[in-house]
């Protein structure tokens, strides 16, 4: 399994418009982050969890040829705002590509790309099908089983999810015991780290730090991350052994 990590930053990207604090005008490539997505490369299939707003820059940065499904977190904007672009998908691989997403999240779906979903449809809109899923059951695309982890974000239900030895979790403050408890045994685990500072919906650097030790997993990366965290080389180099920032572009292998 080769994972490739499409964006790490917050909902505003890293530089934030128009910013001049020094993480917005670094010159490491690492310093900018396009919205927070990742690529998922097996033999079975290949897959996407989420499509924010810079989803068609990202997947022509990836090289990536072919999708067989995109997985959804959740239902906010900086998730889902590019689904219009798997058009090019539909049109290469000749299908609708399936979406697996909440009903609350198909919800939001339905609600920001009305064309999709309209009685009455036209030529070149993206076609696509839609799949169930909760944070109960563990699902199966194309023959790899992924278990959903539920989160809270404030107060709405984000999933994460695991597959086989990597669990990725983003946009979240709170993960029960039981839920944490389905990630252990991973290799390696994604947490949202957005930055110092307390913040009503996700976690601290800080507090993903705690909850990473807590679980055990060897490897941890932190994602979703504000300009206000700090400069990645800086902010990386005073991590506890086995943890790092995780950036755009970065591969990790299985």
């Amino acid at each position: 399994m080769k994972i490739t990590f499409l964006g790490t930053g917050t909902s505003q990207g890293v530089p934030f418009i128009g910013c001049p604090c020094p993480v917005c005008q670094s010159d490491n490539k690492k310093d900018n982050r396009l919205r927070s997505s990742i690529f998922i490369e097996t033999p079975e299939a290949n897959i996407v969890i989420d499509t924010g707003p810079d989803f068609r820059y990202q997947m022509l940065r990836a090289g990536v040829k072919r999708l067989d499904a995109v997985i959804y977190t959740h239902g906010h904007k900086d998730h889902i705002a590019g689904l219009d672009d798997i058009r090019a998908f539909n049109y290469f691989q000749n299908m609708a590509i399936p979406i697996y997403a909440t009903l609350e999240t198909q919800a939001g779906l339905k609600r920001e790309f009305s064309y999709i979903f309209s009685e009455f449809t036209y030529p070149g809109i993206p076609q696509i099908t839609l799949n169930t899923i909760n944070g109960e059951d563990s699902f199966i695309i194309n023959g790899l089983t992924i278990t959903p982890i539920k989160t809270l974000h404030y107060k709405l239900e984000v999933l994460g999810f695991r597959i086989g030895d990597f669990t990725y979790i983003t946009d979240a403050n709170f993960i029960a015991p039981e839920e944490l408890d389905k990630t252990r045994g991973s290799k390696a685990i994604v947490l949202n780290a957005l930055r110092n500072e307390p913040h009503i919906s996700h976690f601290t650097l800080a507090e993903a730090i705690d909850i990473a030790k807590s679980t055990g997993i060897q490897d941890t990366y932190f994602t979703h991350i504000s300009h206000q965290l700090g400069l990645h080389d800086v902010v990386d180099s005073n991590l506890p052994p086995g943890m790092h920032l995780a950036y755009d572009g970065l591969v990790l292998e299985f």
